[in-house]
């Protein structure tokens, strides 16, 4: 009996054909809300790992608990400056990488 060779598809291009192409509305929603939710990990994790409630880590940030709950659930509501404040109180590092016309602006 002959075997059926099975076609494998790499991960990108899953994403390629049920979300849409690099550079898309669809794919690049998609691509936004998964950086969201890695970072809301990243900040659940780090505040476990110093052994922090969320109410404690929002009291050194100067947020309520209720913000540091939905940070961690998805970091899409916050600003900018809430996110340095958190892992400033995390002692703990973070860099952006911004893109500007094939130029990478690294700010740390």
């Amino acid at each position: 009996m002959a075997t059926k060779e099975i076609k494998t598809y790499s991960l990108a291009e899953m994403k390629d054909k049920y979300i849409g192409r690099v550079g898309t509305k669809e794919r690049d929603d998609y691509e936004y809300e998964l950086r969201m939710d890695v970072l809301g990990k990243m900040i659940k994790t780090a505040r476990q790992e110093r052994h922090l409630t969320q109410e404690e880590l929002g009291r050194l940030v100067g947020v309520q608990k209720a913000q540091i709950s939905k940070l961690e659930s998805s970091a899409n509501s916050a600003t900018i400056d809430t996110i340095f404040k958190v892992f400033k109180a995390l002692k703990a590092e973070i860099n952006f990488n911004v893109k500007i016309e094939n130029n990478f602006v690294k700010l740390a």
